[in-house]
């Protein structure tokens, strides 16, 4: 699908060039599930030991639910925005709205989340940035910053970034996980006293492991700048996820294995602990400086979509016009800059917390935007199926509802905090959508 661009002169130029193909749409997927969450979740859920594990088993579970949801939607017809686009062609231009505002904020909310967990591993190269949690957040504000420059530039510069890091952090993990297994000690995942009743630890586990399989819909946002959509998005979608669970799985299980959970919990940079415990000084260098480029990568791809997920939505006319500014590379410049903003004052406001606090209030803040998208993509994609007057295998509508499910209970597992701060800030976002319709102007034409 092609639009109408704006150059920042207020010239209108082409559409967008089709300059992602199969490779760096995978790249996408599964450089922006395995970033931050990898890294500094077994310390967040060392006190809930073998329960956590099973938490990683049942979202791996349910993202491949969800993989399956967008894999059928990119099929059927690719929109750009993704989750928003599918919400809007089936339930109108209000659902689509708040759809795409809750999860535009849990977009920026995980950058900013993705951004303190980079910070929080280079802190083990330069010990000065741990030291003090204000340090902490100056680094993650000089990379936010720096990557929305880089996007700036265009969609060949964010992806060609995404291809390599996604490459340079797979290696290490996958060694890691491979000799750690060989060394690994099932009596460290004795869950702590702090875990609470195993259902509870569960649920809280989904919730928080969830997080580090958002992404599972990245390939279908950028649809106007992948090449043959129709076929690389579905097939991206499934490759990545399933890539990521696997190394997901695996890793951790090998890094609770190897630390206790006592140590784990009060870890800056539980992998590059595990590494030292495996092989020595040396090697918690060489992981920290994987989980850099991970985070780095991760929070690429996801500045990438922070700009292409609004400016989609203004081009519809649901977002202010001024988002759908993009510079003559494809680089939507405004929403780029409105997002760096908004995650910078995240990261500010929070910064008090420390780095493994922080990381953990935002996901669980912003994760649940994600998952609403997730719950009306879902319904979208029987709706639609349906509406396509075409035969629908009843398999179809089974699996959809078994992700709508999924997604509820991961809203269930984050708490009564993180489900009313989203509903407080999905209804404020009900008289925007009123007076962004009093302005609306209609969406900006297919070049002819």
């Amino acid at each position: 699908m092609q639009y109408r661009r704006w150059s920042p002169g207020g010239v209108r130029v082409k559409g967008p060039v089709r300059q992602i193909g199969l490779v760096v749409a995978t790249a996408l997927v599964l450089g922006n599930m395995i970033g931050s969450g990898i890294f500094l979740l077994p310390a967040s859920l060392a006190q809930y030991g073998v329960y956590s594990l099973g938490g990683w088993l049942v979202s791996a579970c349910g993202a491949l639910l969800l993989a399956g949801v967008f894999y059928r939607l990119a099929k059927r017809a690719p929109r750009a925005g993704g989750p928003y686009a599918y919400s809007r062609a089936a339930f109108g231009d209000c659902v689509g709205f708040l759809v795409a505002w809750v999860y535009w904020i849990g977009l920026v909310g995980s950058n900013a989340a993705i951004a303190v967990a980079f910070a929080s591993y280079l802190s083990t190269l330069v010990p000065a940035i741990g030291s003090e949690p204000l340090f902490g957040a100056l680094a993650a504000l000089a990379v936010i910053w720096g990557l929305t420059l880089v996007n700036i530039a265009g969609v060949r510069a964010a992806g060609a970034v995404q291809a390599w890091t996604t490459v340079l952090k797979l290696v290490p993990l996958l060694a890691l996980a491979a000799f750690g297994l060989l060394h690994f000690d099932p009596q460290l995942l004795v869950p702590g006293p702090q875990a609470g009743p195993p259902l509870h630890a569960l649920n809280v586990s989904v919730a928080a492991t969830m997080f580090a399989f958002i992404g599972v819909e990245c390939a279908t946002i950028p649809a106007g700048h992948v090449r043959n959509p129709e076929k690389t998005i579905p097939r991206a979608t499934l490759i990545g996820t399933i890539i990521a669970a696997v190394v997901y799985i695996a890793c951790t299980l090998a890094v609770m294995g190897l630390l206790p959970a006592a140590t784990l919990a009060h870890s800056q940079a539980p992998f590059a602990d595990a590494a030292r415990v495996l092989w020595g000084g040396w090697a918690a260098y060489l992981i920290a400086a994987a989980a850099v480029i991970s985070c780095f990568g991760a929070l690429n791809g996801w500045t990438l979509i922070a700009g292409q997920f609004p400016q989609a939505v203004a081009r519809d006319g649901l977002f202010p016009r001024s988002l759908a500014v993009g510079t003559r590379s494809g680089g939507p410049v405004v929403a780029l800059v409105v997002a760096a903003v908004i995650g910078s004052l995240v990261v500010l406001t929070n910064y008090s917390r420390g780095m493994v606090g922080m990381f953990t209030f935002i996901i669980l803040l912003t994760t649940l935007g994600n998952v609403i998208a997730y719950l009306f993509s879902a319904m979208a994609d029987v709706v639609l199926a349906y509406r396509s007057g075409r035969h629908v295998p009843i398999r179809d509508p089974v699996l959809a509802c078994a992700a709508f499910g999924f997604s509820l209970w991961v809203v269930i597992g984050a708490g009564a905090g993180a489900a009313y701060w989203n509903l407080v800030l999905l209804l404020l976002g009900v008289p925007l959508y009123v007076w962004q319709l009093r302005r609306k102007r209609p969406a900006i034409p297919v070049d002819s």
